[in-house]
């Protein structure tokens, strides 16, 4: 038989049944249900097929192509399969034995094909989801629970005290419903956040969106908007306010997404269902219970378990088993503190175990009045562990509380070694603390990660002596300063989720580090080198707030001993881009930028002063001085090109290109992005990674401009096709717009207003989402220019002005000249001559001024024809305009912009009855023009000639 589906829809319903062949997922009434991959191997192939037989050697060979099986195995699997459908229940027929022949599918079948927003959320890159446990005891009905409430009321908090399983019980939930999301599944674990204004930064951030503003919100809710996703916010009761508000936004704004809280109180929002998650049930103090039934309650089970996990070899007796009883009384079925127990029975034994238990926590319910019994009851656990650890190993669990979230063992070995405490001594109290669940491990990367649970790093940090905190916090911001000097650049090389995790994870350290630095008793000195070094982290994964917070509070900090030295240049650039990217400030980066560059000329290090040239180049190309931008990108490119590294000589080529074209030097333009586009990739990091993006995936756009410039207009049209495809795939949101505003461009040029429009939109989406704002305001100008051409001229115009203005505002103003010159054409159309030759002829100066000379030959030539349509008309002088854009234009091989004018200009003459001298020049104009005939253009031109013949 061939392939089982391959011709087949995706989705195949029966009965109540829905099954998804791609995603090998089966479910009835909406509920997933657990197939094994023999039996899900069976039911694709027999439903692909309905109503027709399909022989068992065929079924053996589909199911076990490689392997020599008996029909006994067929059976076996059949069986399991036909049990799964309730095949003969209620009258339900699925599958017919065709006796001695083979099997058929007999149901009705209906079949579709994925979706669209099904394909894409398959491919949902930034899914974290923790690893499940292999088997939970007592938790299945709440995990069914949970899922049908979840799938009912889209948001449900788990509440319950610390330690009763909250987390363990939702990664549960999400791996179960995680088929029904496609796999989109993120888990937001905000345990490792204080600050309530880094709730929605910190989700955008691991959904790969660039956090650029102060408010990611907006954005956020954006791009939850349409998507089906499944979040989990774990450990909510610290920032409840924020997360409260956040998750009654997505409710509201995003109809497809489900959350699943857990906190230790509820959320209180109106659309929230709460799910109370009690502790393990356990068996009640009666003598006349038998043993049988004090084995069936989960506590007792969970401390069997975990004593037997941890070496503990014993068959209890029934007098055993009444022990394990009173432990999980006096426990309260609190699961943490029911592992801690059982892990103590192989070295104590069961019964001095829960002596020692018994004595500790009668002395906690006494002294702690206030605390609620549960929390009383962790409290004397956590007492009780702490005093059986040895006296390193206690040093080293309190001096583990200075780490928030993950770790890993290089910094525990670096931050917490003394001169009286050694390595090997700290490696023997790891092994300890992890084999006496005090330490939490899981992989992360390539890594193994360590963790202290919340109430354990609390009763750590209260726990803490003087000599503990002597040098500790120094030690551990001095050791992710290191690691964000050797490890920042790869963040531009990592894309996905899982990759990027261990870097999120990482910088709440670093977090809590400058925190620390920068408050009452730290160290300012160690404080500024770590924000020197971690500025330039936060600007490459464009968290632009934390950026400009650090690197300004290190700046205001700086002593006469710091200033000229490399930190507080990284300083100046971090703040520089920030604060251009945030505030759009135009004095106070500029001043910070030049300082940074006369700190690297002094160094005379060349990746130094290229990591503050490249940003400057930026920063004069968003504010309109494209000289100084050329400046910039002239030294820059000289820089690069002395350095070895690839990536840092494509960037040099990307800059110096960039600033070319907008300054109209066209053909060397072209030299200079061909050279950046056609750069192989690099997946390594490179010299050149702290800048965030790399110049061959820039280069497309501009490229694609240039070349319609040049007259090439169906190079342009590919070129610009195929830079925005290949933006996309790369998932960077600037190098994608960057690349949609070189390809709208395009597309207006060439009159393909459908194709404009169909990227406008994206345009906005994407910026949008990305804080991207001056893109998309050059978006809605965009709009504009479309509306005019589609004849609601004066909407267009209006559009055209308040996007001018509000570019002007935020001081960028790279295509305001376009957008000025799109508002002049509506207003000719109009009839509104005086305002539109006003706006023309400052633009002209500006440009003049600015140096955006690749917009003068068009300029002109709409200055010629607004000329024209004066009362009375101005032929002389229009006909000067023509002239001078003409030279403009040969001047810079500009010859789109040439045809243009040399139509309008032909079309003057033969007015004035100089039909041969319009022939003359028109004739060879558009002869060059050996591609894009189909162009408004070009026609344009050949019908002109055809009346001349």
């Amino acid at each position: 038989m061939t392939g089982a589906g391959d011709d087949a829809a995706d989705g195949l319903s029966f009965g109540p049944f829905s099954l998804s062949v791609s995603q090998r997922l089966l479910a009835k009434d909406g509920v997933p249900i657990e197939l094994g991959a023999r039996a899900m191997d069976l039911l694709i192939a027999l439903a692909s097929a309905p109503n027709k037989l399909i022989s068992k050697q065929d079924l053996i060979a589909w199911v076990w192509p490689d392997v020599i099986v008996e029909e006994g195995s067929l059976r076996f699997h059949m069986t399991g399969l036909r049990k799964a459908l309730g095949d003969g229940l209620d009258g339900a027929r699925y599958i017919t034995t065709i006796a001695g022949r083979g099997y058929c599918f007999v149901a009705p079948i209906s079949r579709s094909s994925p979706s669209r927003e099904a394909a894409a959320d398959a491919d949902f890159r930034h899914a974290i989801l923790p690893g499940r446990l292999d088997r939970m005891v007592g938790r299945e009905e709440d995990i069914l629970r949970l899922s049908d409430k979840l799938m009912v009321s889209r948001m449900v908090s788990i509440v319950g005290v610390g330690g009763v399983g909250k987390t363990t019980v939702a990664t549960a939930v999400a791996h179960h419903l995680a088929p029904t999301f496609n796999g989109a599944v993120l888990f937001a674990d905000f345990g490792m956040l204080s600050d309530p204004g880094l709730v929605a930064a910190g989700i955008a951030s691991m959904l790969g969106l660039s956090v650029g503003s102060d408010d990611v919100r907006p954005s956020l809710l954006d791009y939850l908007r349409n998507k089906k996703i499944l979040l989990i916010l774990d450990t909510c009761e610290h920032l409840i306010d924020a997360i409260a508000d956040l998750a009654s936004s997505i409710i509201e704004a995003a109809p497809q997404v489900y959350l699943l809280a857990t906190s230790r109180e509820a959320l209180r929002i109106e659309a929230e269902s709460v799910y109370r998650l009690d502790t393990l049930a356990f068996a009640p103090d009666d003598p006349e219970i038998s043993t049988e039934a004090v084995l069936s309650f989960p506590a007792t089970q969970l401390f069997m378990e975990r004593a037997a996990a941890s070496g503990a070899t014993f068959d209890p007796t029934e007098s055993e088993v009444r022990i394990v009883a009173s432990i999980c009384r006096k426990l309260d079925g609190m699961a943490l503190a029911l592992e801690l127990a059982a892990r103590r029975v192989e070295t104590y034994g069961l019964l001095q175990t829960a002596t020692l238990l018994d004595q500790h926590l009668t002395l906690s319910w006494t002294g702690s009045r206030t605390a609620p019994p549960r929390q009383r009851t962790l409290q004397a656990t956590l007492d009780w562990s702490f005093g059986l650890l040895t006296e390193p190993e206690r040093i080293v669990l309190r001096r583990l509380a200075v780490f928030v979230g993950d770790f890993t063992l290089d910094a525990v070995l670096d931050v917490l070694a003394t001169p009286s405490l050694d390595q090997p001594a700290i490696f023997d109290a790891i092994d300890t603390l992890v084999a006496k669940s005090l330490l939490t491990t899981r992989p992360l990367g390539a890594m193994m990660r360590y963790r202290l649970l919340d109430t354990t790093r609390a009763y750590a940090l209260q726990c803490q002596t003087d000599e503990d905190r002597a040098g500790l916090a120094t030690r551990h911001a001095m050791y992710y300063r290191r690691w964000l000097e050797q490890f920042g650049p790869d963040w531009p090389t990592l894309s996905t989720g899982p990759e990027r995790l261990p870097y999120f994870v990482s910088m709440n350290n670093v977090r809590a580090a400058l925190e620390w630095c920068f408050g009452e008793n730290g160290d300012v000195g160690v404080g500024i080198r770590l924000a020197a070094a971690a500025v330039p982290v936060f600007q490459v994964m464009s968290l632009f707030p934390e950026c400009q917070r650090w690197s300004e509070r290190a700046l205001l900090a700086l002593d006469d001993g710091s200033r000229g030295s490399v930190e507080e240049m990284h300083l100046q650039a971090g703040f520089g881009i920030s604060r251009m990217y945030l505030q759009g400030g135009r004095d106070m980066s500029q001043v910070a930028l030049g300082r940074g560059l006369q700190i690297a000329e002094e160094r005379g290090n060349a990746l130094d002063q290229l990591r503050i040239l490249g940003p400057l180049n930026m920063f004069n190309l968003r504010t309109g001085d494209f000289n100084a931008a050329l400046h910039y990108a002239r030294r820059c490119s000289a820089i690069a090109a002395t350095m070895e590294d690839s990536a840092t000589v494509e960037l040099g080529h990307f800059f110096l290109g960039n600033s070319l074209h907008f300054t109209g030097d066209l053909d060397n333009a072209r030299i200079e992005l061909e050279a950046a586009a056609r750069s192989e990739p690099r997946p390594q990091r490179t010299p050149a990674s702290y800048v965030g993006f790399e110049g061959r995936h820039l280069a497309g756009g501009i490229l694609a401009r240039n070349l319609w410039l040049q007259g090439y207009p169906s190079q342009a049209d590919i070129r610009a096709r195929q830079a925005i495809r290949d933006a996309a795939e790369l998932d960077h949101s600037l190098t994608l717009c960057i690349a949609l505003l070189g390809g709208i461009a395009v597309f207006l040029w060439r009159d393909d207003l459908r194709s404009a429009e169909e990227h406008i939109e994206w345009l906005i989406s994407r910026a949008g989402l990305h804080f991207l704002s001056p893109y998309v305001s050059v978006a809605r100008g965009f709009e504009g220019e479309v509306a005019i051409r589609r004849g609601d001229v004066k909407l267009g115009i209006g559009t055209l002005r308040r996007c001018v203005e509000k570019l002007h505002a935020a001081n960028y103003e790279v295509f305001t000249t376009m957008l000025e010159i799109s508002i002049v054409k509506g207003l000719a159309v109009i009839g509104d001559v005086e305002e539109g030759m006003s706006r023309v002829n400052r633009t002209i100066e500006l440009v003049e001024k600015n140096g955006d000379l690749c917009y003068m030959p068009e300029l002109l030539r709409i200055r010629g024809n607004l000329l024209l349509s004066m009362r009375p008309a101005s032929a002389d002088d229009a006909q000067t305009c023509f002239m001078r854009s003409l030279e403009h234009s040969r001047k810079m091989g500009a010859r789109s912009w040439e045809l243009r004018t040399a139509t309008d200009l032909a079309k003057l003459w033969i007015g004035d009855g100089r039909a041969r001298d319009a022939r003359a020049l028109l004739q060879p104009v558009f002869e060059r023009f050996d591609e894009g005939l189909d162009t408004a253009d070009v026609r344009a031109a050949e019908l002109l000639l055809t009346t001349l013949k």
